[in-house]
């Protein structure tokens, strides 16, 4: 190859663009295990997939040219000269016929250089080696054949590669391909330097991407492979070697494929110690690319060698990570294989599992048994004598006590290497191999030993997570910092393999006694674990021990008990009670909360799983709970002191109450709600323990927050709480704490006093509402949130948590309060009429814009809780309430923050609105409370209503300016929509009496309605009023009024008006046009004829109107609105397109049913079909669920016009986004919808449609299509029918990506 100028003529295009030189950068720094399916140096190489020009195909192998850059084309790098030294052009050329002394070694062909022959039609460079890394610009050779004399011999050459001895001479195509390494490896460092410029870049990987494409690119890869120690270029190299096994092997031919099979091995063999782990696994994952597509056929003693590395001590390492790379591209393979070939090898891998666990099996025994003959007497450590007392009946027999009790042996680093390999294959094929006999019980015993290994103190630092295998090379010559693998690895390897095993629902009748003997065999462990000693707490010990570990070990009772318990629970070898005592020490000693959190999700499946079991078993309840209730007492009494600051201070104040979580809470309150919910389910469970449990402590807490009232003095700022010592408000701030969140608990049982035990539980309960009652009056009454306190920042929001937490509390027990009135309505009520006046007393108080806002939120939240659940009689004459009513309705009153002021005129207006329980139609006084209600509304509205009429308008405009107007305007609507929607469910009468103190307000809203369109933030909430009223009132509007409200808003909403609207992208505009479309769905499904004229007019909008707006754009805005309104007019006016009753369908037969408005009908399909074409998964889910509907309730599959013009249109479509993998997340549903379809008629489907899908489908022959149209098997049942479904899928796309990559002219079979 010669140096030239760079020729001019068209360069070769890029673009894959900065992604390109992001995914180059992660293949080749090697991070994480490149074995694994998402590493990213496992991932297809950006080094593009272009085929080469067509008029450079015929030559089975170029050469690379390379060229110094032009002035022009070279990049500047700044003062740093290094990124510019190798500025070279990598072109194509025809290959220079080489002399005819020249051979090409052959790796297939063991003879001699002399009498190797050239490979047919080819010559190629001979090979050399060069295996010093590099660090910079060009790697130093260690031997070169041309060195002088006195340089050290060269080690013997890999088998199958020649290097040029010392007397033969350097021919042209040796010099050419070692300029062509030197210049590879000078691009690559260049591609990597910091200086190099991004278009530098483009124009360095456009040429790889290219070089990679050229037929036989190949073997110079195995030269630059065999001749150099850079990475960048390694890597580089295998991945040409990747994608031309993956995407180009069917075109590569025979003989060349020969040639790869025996060369890379041996590449391997000879190299592996040398290389870079990354690179190695690389090559590994090469490898095993060729046996996926060729074994067994063609490379028939692929899996048989990687057996015997296994079996070879030297090469055991190695063998183990060819077979871990085996089972992770073989036995899930990716959609590259065609279905066929996917069962194929998943069979032949089925068949050597026994084989391959027994081989594993060996090793680790092997290694176990060796290093326990000199663990025979450990030295003195923490972890000798471990051979303590086991759980009786847990173990059965001396063998396992014996077995396990033993003494861990010490390893040296070569054999954990081999260990931590041998555990790390084996849990990848537990995650895919059934439960069978192959899983001996020596296996799961030796797995058992080494899990023991994550037990072992001695093992790594405290609460270090295990390094990563993929970390070290198998040789050793790359070292952990601080020497050798963590011991821990190896047992958070091992109970990785337990836990793959664990995962597994369905268990063989002959797997269960091992699952048992697993079980054993693992508490034995968490026996370890949970033991205390001089030495180790146990707290101690599991945060010495790894975090992996520990997590592992949490997943394992995660499954144990969520999978397995129902299993175990009756065998008598496994004794259920002692292994809850276990579980209630690992809980309660977890080091981390996020530990905790997990033991706690464990305990809350055990008592879901215990209550279902109970209710499905009503006759042994007693025994059943009987035996678990010691255990249930103990786990309440616990959680209970967890969760306060007496007990557990020190954690509690790690916790977080500040910073909000995706699920809107805090660390605290998550920590709070979980330990709660485990309360709640052990108080259904044993409701009178529980209370007895609680409410004492409950009791203590309410003693010490009732005793402050002695402490309030009177000084001239105001009063004060004379409690400074700093001691003393310390213990307050706790108790305040403890006293909040028990408050919380008891609100959290109230629904275990209602229903069937309300007379069972009703002292209970009667004694938990009158404290509650007492606390909140004692709170009100002398204004505790008022207070001045020595810590201000402290102790007032402590004071001010509790106040509002014994107001939810008692709002919870609302329910319990209207089942106490229903029961004494007709007895004497001086009790029940006490516990509310009392509370309204507690609550009106605290009605005001002083108090602050989360108090005043708990107090109206109480007050709407009992107007509107427990609705009593006497609710309005309750002189508290009355001094509620006179500030709302006073205008000159301070208003209340927006929320509260909605919640208050809700509790208002529920008190007159809702029907009294317990009392007939003609003592409902409605005459009575229709008159308050208006002027209650009257006084609401006052402003509101002023504002009507263009003159009164302009007036207030000028009186308040535009945003105070802006700001009565929605305050006004969202308190009238609240009210609205707050009596929607209820009596006929109530929504009466409602709409008529609203019907004023309703006209003046429609009247200002035009005046304000083109605001979209004030319009949005009349709409949002709107809307509510079609919800709730229509009825009660009138058919002439609710005509009057559309026809307005049809008329307001032109194209240009619903144009401006949504093109607003996101914004209040939006909003607008979605309400709109709401209150039309309101409309189209009425079911009478009042509102069938407006069908014609609404279907205009939707189609002529807002669908060519929104049609062509991305976002999803008004969409999902319009389409559901699209659906409720076909699903609520069936007849209006198809006019058949019943009796003239089955009459006349279903081809004869007659149609209407057929037109609109079509193109309500079209838009329909038109949303399949477009990315948005939740408008596609949407859709198809829409269709489905309408097939269920109204056979639309099966109408005549859409079978005939539609069916074969909607499968296409639903079959090409399962070819594009578009809505992947979708493809059960998109299957089930194609089922639907096809099954209208499977003939016509089997005999039209399939055969004219796969004629249209381009990229497949005709040979192809006849396989394709041949395996999918003409079955009726839905699962066959998916199934075939899904392997068209997969083989159409396996096939476009083979012939994809085939050059032209090839032959194919």
């Amino acid at each position: 190859f010669w140096l030239q100028p760079v020729p001019s003529g068209p360069r070769l295009h890029f673009t894959s663009g900065g992604e390109g030189l992001r995914s180059a950068r992660r293949k080749l720094r090697g991070l994480g295990d490149p074995t694994r399916r998402n590493s990213p140096t496992r991932r297809a190489a950006g080094w593009g997939s272009s085929l080469e020009d067509s008029e450079n195909r015929n030559s089975s192998t170029q050469s690379l040219d390379i060229h110094p850059l032009s002035d022009r084309q070279r990049t500047s790098c700044g003062p740093d000269a290094s990124c510019t030294s190798h500025a070279f052009v990598l072109i194509r050329c025809p290959r220079e016929k080489p002399p005819p002394s020249r051979r090409t070694p052959r790796c297939s062909e063991p003879q001699p250089p002399e009498q190797r022959p050239p490979p047919p039609g080819r010559e190629a460079a001979p090979l050399r080696r060069c295996h010093t890394r590099v660090s910079g610009s060009a790697p130093r050779s260690r031997w070169r054949s041309d060195a002088p004399a006195a340089q050290p011999p060269a080690p013997p050459a890999p088998p199958g590669i020649v290097r040029p001895g010392p007397g033969r001479a350097r021919t042209p195509g040796m010099a050419s391909e070692e300029a062509s390494l030197r210049a590879l490896e000078s691009l690559m460092t260049e591609f990597f330097h910091s200086c190099t410029t991004n278009e530098r870049k483009r124009e360095i990987e456009e040429l790889l991407n290219n070089f990679a494409q050229q037929i036989g690119a190949w073997r110079y890869c195995l030269y630059f492979l065999s001749n150099t120690g850079n990475e960048y270029v390694m890597m580089y190299s295998l991945t040409v070697f990747e994608n031309l096994i993956n995407k180009m092997w069917m075109g590569v031919p025979s003989q060349d494929k020969m040639e790869i099979r025996s060369c890379l091995p041996k590449l391997l063999l000879s190299e592996h110690k040398a290389m870079p782990y990354f690179i190695r696994n690389k090559l590994c994952k090469v490898i095993v690319d060729i046996g996926r597509q060729d074994w067994p056929m063609f490379y028939h003693d692929f899996f048989t060698n990687t057996l015997q590395l296994i079996q070879s001590p030297a090469m055991a390492p190695l063998g183990l990570i060819l077979l871990k790379t085996t089972s992770e591209e073989l036995a899930c393979p990716r959609e590259d294989l065609s279905v066929a070939r996917k069962e194929e090898l998943r069979k032949l891998l089925l068949e050597q599992v026994p084989t391959v666990l027994s081989l594993i099996t060996g090793i680790l025994e092997t290694i176990w048994d060796k290093h326990s003959v000199t663990a025979a007497t450990p030295p003195p450590s923490p972890t000798s004598g471990e051979s303590g007392e086991l759980l009786s009946n847990l173990l059965q027999g001396p063998y396992y006590s014996k077995l396990l009790s033993q003494p861990i042996p010490v390893l040296d680093e070569e054999s954990q290497q081999l260990c931590t390999l041998a555990l790390d294959c084996l849990a990848h094929l537990f995650s895919w191999i059934p439960l069978s006999a192959s899983i001996t019980p020596s296996l799961l015993a030796t797995i058992f030993h080494f899990a023991r290994f994550g037990c072992d103190l001695r093992g790594g630092g405290k609460g270090k997570p295990a390094p990563c295998i993929t970390n070290t090379s198998v040789n050793g010559s790359t070292q952990l910092p601080g020497g050798g693998l963590d011991r821990a690895r190896l047992g958070v390897l091992a109970m990785t393999c337990v836990n793959e095993l664990m995962s597994k629902n369905c268990v063989p009748l002959d797997f269960e006694q091992y699952l048992l003997r697993m079980f054993q065999q693992t508490f034995f462990l968490l026996q370890k674990l949970t033991r205390e000693n001089n030495a180790h707490t146990v707290k101690s010990r599991l945060e010495a021990l790894d975090e992996s570990y520990v997590e592992k070990f949490t997943d394992f009772l995660r499954l144990f008990v969520s999978v397995h318990l129902r299993r175990i629970e009756s065998n008598a070898q496994f004794p259920v009670v002692e292994f809850l005592a276990l579980l209630f020490k690992y809980t309660f000693h977890q080091p981390t909360h996020e530990g905790y959190f997990s033991c706690l999700d464990i305990w809350t499946i055990f008592l879901d799983y215990l209550t279902t079991k109970i209710k499905s078993r009503l006759a042994d309840r007693d025994s059943v709970l009987n035996r678990y209730k010691d255990a249930l007492v103990l786990l309440l009494r616990e959680v209970l002191n967890r969760i306060q600051f007496r007990y557990n201070q020190a954690q509690l104040e790690e916790l977080d109450d500040e910073t909000l979580d995706d699920d809107q809470q805090t660390e605290w309150q998550r920590y709070l709600r979980q330990s709660l919910e485990v309360v709640a389910k052990v108080m259904e469970l044993l409701p009178s323990h529980a209370f007895s449990t609680l409410f004492p402590v409950l009791q203590d807490n309410l003693d010490v927050y009732l005793g402050l009232q002695q402490f309030i003095v009177t000084t001239g700022t105001g009063r004060r709480l004379n409690i400074t010592a700093e001691n003393d408000c310390r213990r307050l701030h706790c108790a305040l704490r403890d006293l909040s969140s028990l408050l919380q608990a008891v609100g959290r049982l109230a629904e275990y006093f209602i229903g069937d035990v309300f007379a069972a539980r009703f002292n209970d309960a009667l004694t938990v509402v009158e404290r509650l009652v007492e606390v909140t009056c004692y709170g009100s009454q002398i204004s505790l949130y008022d207070l001045e306190t020595a810590v201000p920042s402290v102790l007032k929001p402590d004071l001010i948590d509790v106040h509002a937490q014994s107001l939810a509390a008692l709002q919870a027990y609302s329910h319990w309060l209207a089942q106490f009135y229903s029961e004494v309505h007709r007895q004497n009520q001086t009790r029940f009429v006490t516990l509310i006046t009392s509370a309204m007393d507690a609550t009106a108080p605290l009605i005001s814009a002083k108090v602050p806002e989360k108090l005043l939120l708990s107090a109206c939240h109480l007050m709407v809780s009992i107007a509107t659940t427990v609705r009593p009689v006497f609710l309005v004459t309750v002189p508290a309430v009355q001094n509620v009513f006179n500030l709302i309705t006073d205008s000159s009153a301070r208003r209340l923050p927006p929320e509260a002021q909605v919640l208050v005129c809700r509790a208002l207006s529920n008190m007159l609105l809702l029907p009294w329980p317990n009392l007939p139609e003609s003592e409902q006084q409605w005459h009575t409370r229709s008159t308050n209600h208006g002027n209650l509304l009257a006084a609401l509205t006052r402003h509101y209503r002023q504002l009507r009429g263009s003159a009164n308008l302009q007036q207030q405009q000028r009186r308040l300016g535009p945003e105070d107007m802006k700001a009565v305007l929605h305050q006004t609507l969202r308190i009238l929509w609240d009210i609205v929607d707050s009596i929607s469910g209820e009596s006929t009468k109530a929504r009466q009496v409602c709409y008529q103190s609203l019907q004023e307000s309703v006209q003046v809203s429609l009247a200002l309605f035009p005046v304000f369109i083109h605001q979209p933030d004030v319009t949005d909430e009349m709409l949002t009023f709107f809307l509510t009223l079609f919800q709730g009132l229509r009825v009660q509007m009138g058919v002439p009024f609710t005509e009057q409200i559309i026809q307005t808003f049809l008329n307001m909403f032109t194209r240009e008006q619903l144009a401006e609207s949504i093109l607003q992208e996101g914004s209040a505009g939006c909003r607008v046009v979605e309400k709109f479309l709401k209150i039309l769905q309101v409309v189209v499904q009425e079911p009478g004829q009042a509102f069938k004229p407006f069908l014609p007019s609404i279907i205009s909008l939707c189609m002529e109107q807002v669908y060519p707006i929104v049609a062509e754009r991305s976002s999803p805005d008004v969409k999902a609105e319009l389409f559901e309104l699209l659906y409720q007019v076909l699903h609520h006016n069936w007849r209006y397109f198809f006019k058949s009753s019943v009796l003239a369908s089955v009459q006349r037969g279903v081809s004869e049913e007659p149609m209407e408005n057929e037109a609109q009908f079509i193109a309500t399909m079209q838009a329909f079909g038109q949303s399949f074409l477009q990315p948005d998964i939740h408008i596609f889910k949407q859709n198809l669920s829409y269709l489905e509907a309408l097939n269920s309730k109204h056979k639309l599959y099966h109408k005549k016009l859409f079978r005939t013009t539609m069916l074969f249109h909607f499968i296409n479509v639903l079959l090409q986004v399962l070819v594009h993998k578009s809505h992947d997340l979708l493809q059960d549903e998109i299957a089930l919808a194609v089922y639907n379809m096809a099954s209208v008629d499977f003939d016509s489907f089997y005999s039209a449609f399939l055969p004219e899908f796969l004629n249209s489908c381009q990229g497949v022959d005709a040979n192809q299509r006849t396989v394709l149209g041949r395996n999918f098997k003409m079955e009726r049942d839905l699962p066959s029918f998916t199934q075939s479904v899904h392997r068209l899928v997969n083989d159409l796309r396996y096939y476009r990506l083979c012939n994809g990559s085939l050059p032209p002219g090839t032959v194919k079979l």
